[in-house]
């Protein structure tokens, strides 16, 4: 363990601090893992959240144009020394910035087989739409 210190430190020295947080964010999965399928005015959002005992355990924010999701994987195998690990656990958070705003107050959650299944609507704002303008007549004097 001592050589991979002695390595990672030389790799900083001669790269820069910043070269290995790099190169751990490349070999790191983003957690969770998302597909996000965009539709005219609606996006549907799958996450992938295994061994999720409740959804209460996760918080799923929207601002504007943000999706935020917070919580915590937890899978506990108690009595085995782990020899693999694939299957990232822990707490997260993550934001993802949509393609366009959507509305706070209509967003539907469901979760299935380990599957978060969110469902956001585009925010379409009043001022977009026209409307007719009343004319005031003023008389002549």
């Amino acid at each position: 363990m001592d050589q991979f210190k002695d390595w990672k430190t030389n790799l900083d020295r001669f790269f820069g601090q910043e070269f290995w947080g790099d190169f751990e964010g490349m070999m790191k999965p983003s957690i969770p893992a998302v597909n996000l399928y965009q539709y005219d005015n609606e996006l549907l959002c799958f996450v992938n959240i295994p061994g999720m005992n409740h959804p209460k355990n996760v918080d799923v924010l929207v601002d504007h144009s943000t999706l935020t999701l917070r919580g915590k994987i937890e899978i506990n195998q108690r009595g085995g020394h782990q020899i693999k690990s694939e299957i990232a656990d822990g707490t997260f958070e993550r934001s993802i910035d949509l393609p366009f705003p959507v509305r706070h107050d209509k967003v539907e959650a469901t979760y299935k087989h380990g599957l978060l299944i969110i469902q956001l609507h585009r925010y379409i704002s009043d001022s977009t739409r026209q409307r007719p303008i009343t004319i005031r007549h003023l008389e002549d004097e």
